[in-house]
């Protein structure tokens, strides 16, 4: 049964990559992007990781597992593992990923991101916390969709295209930053309600690795 609590969770695994893993990430994403020319036509666009890349992303999630519960005990696998990056002036603003069918397994409990390699200055990932009602949509869940009676749901932001456009209502409420100046290969796991961002990166270029966390293993394509 998923619990409110776990949708809202932080939890690092500062161990998430070693760092062989971690230069090997590096070296398959140079000779993808060298062989496709892949370049984000705009900020934090995602591409697809080579299987290379997914086949060490998925062994870390599963030896990772056992911690990732703690805070967010009905994670049960990883998704599709997507890469990302950023450059100076990029940033990625004030959002909700949310549960897109709560009903519908694989539930989407949770995100987690790992960096591979961090910008000179700048692009640290930071969650908000807030005591405005207005995040929560009045939508509540129960047994029926296998969450704990009278669960709330906050509202969905999906990423926009170029991941600049925030809703006004959003903007405007009072929230604290907290930021994790976390650095390569720990990975950082959220629960899916969480408000969260990365900071604008002012020099260099954030390179990081992204998923969905699931409460069922997802079928994969």
């Amino acid at each position: 049964m998923i619990h409110l609590n776990e949708t809202l969770a932080l939890q690092s695994v500062e161990d998430f990559l070693t760092e062989a893993e971690r230069e090997h990430l590096v070296k398959i994403m140079d000779s993808e992007l060298a062989a496709t020319g892949w370049r984000p036509r705009h900020q934090a666009e995602v591409l697809r990781a080579p299987a290379p890349a997914q086949e060490i992303l998925r062994a870390a999630t599963a030896r990772s597992l056992h911690v990732l519960q703690r805070a967010l005990p009905s994670v049960a696998a990883d998704a599709r593992w997507e890469y990302t990056e950023l450059t100076a002036g990029q940033y990625i603003p004030t959002h909700i990923d949310g549960i897109p069918d709560p009903a519908t397994a694989p539930r989407r409990i949770g995100r987690i991101g790992v960096v591979v390699q961090q910008a000179g200055k700048g692009g640290e990932f930071y969650i908000e916390t807030t005591a405005s009602p207005a995040v929560w949509s009045g939508e509540l869940v129960g047994e029926p969709e296998g969450y704990a009676p009278g669960t709330p749901l906050t509202h969905r932001l999906p990423h926009v295209p170029d991941h600049a456009a925030v809703p006004t209502w959003l903007e405007e409420v009072p929230s604290t930053r907290w930021i994790t100046p976390a650095g390569p290969g720990t990975g950082l796991a959220y629960g899916a309600q969480v408000l969260h961002g990365v900071q604008p990166v002012r020099t260099g270029r954030l390179r990081k690795f992204v998923t969905d966390l699931l409460d069922t293993p997802a079928v994969r394509r």
